[in-house]
């Protein structure tokens, strides 16, 4: 509809575990992704996507012998990138890998928890001793293409058809006409088709338009 939508998806911090390879903990993420939604869209298991950009930085990969495809590969974007086609084949992925982490010193807020090195990475326990403060973080974020936009689209073009517009006379004499109105809210749910993964696949949308 000439409009394009994303997702934001994000890990902060990133969960390394102190010692570990990024392959080593990309492989106990093989069935889901190691980040969480911050869109405002009920969050469901990503299975599939349509494109995305993917940035990740402060995790540089280890030369170990290689124990997995993830391990053999020759650098830390390979790494990335593969684990992206993993798990999203067919998606047009893009990854950036940056070597430098984020930096969490004051002013910014210690909410981390205390299994956390001062260099951001997971310990397997928590620490004997008072931890100091963490000075930076690994940290991974995406913006996702997905059918999850198809369910935050949607729901907002079923709230905004709830509204009683005649309530909202100073919105409207503020230049919009009603019939723009309904327009806008049209395009909005041709939008949301958009991000589905087959039109009608959902059944309960039409159910819930004739009622």
């Amino acid at each position: 509809s000439g409009s394009q939508v994303v997702a934001a998806w994000a890990s902060v911090p990133f969960p390394a575990l102190r010692g570990y390879s990024l392959p080593d903990t990309l492989c106990t993420y093989q069935q889901d992704v190691p980040w969480k939604l911050l869109s405002s869209c009920r969050e469901q298991k990503v299975s599939c996507c349509f494109a995305q950009s993917v940035v990740l930085r402060g995790i540089c990969k280890e030369r170990k012998q290689p124990a997995s495809l993830l391990h053999a590969c020759e650098s830390t974007e390979e790494v990335l990138q593969r684990y992206l086609h993993t798990l999203f084949p067919g998606a047009l992925s893009t990854s950036h890998v940056l070597e430098q982490p984020c930096n969490t010193l004051p002013p910014y807020p210690q909410f981390f928890s205390p299994l956390l090195t001062r260099q951001g990475f997971l310990l397997d326990k928590p620490p004997s001793y008072s931890s100091a403060a963490v000075e930076s973080i690994p940290v991974l974020a995406a913006l996702q293409s997905s059918p999850v936009l198809h369910t935050l689209l949607y729901s907002l073009y079923k709230d905004l058809q709830k509204l009683n517009t005649g309530r909202w006379a100073s919105f409207f004499s503020a230049g919009v006409e009603q019939d723009d109105f309904q327009e806008a809210l049209q395009e909005l749910r041709t939008l949301s088709q958009c991000y589905e993964m087959g039109f009608g696949a959902d059944g309960s949308e039409d159910e819930a338009d004739s009622d």
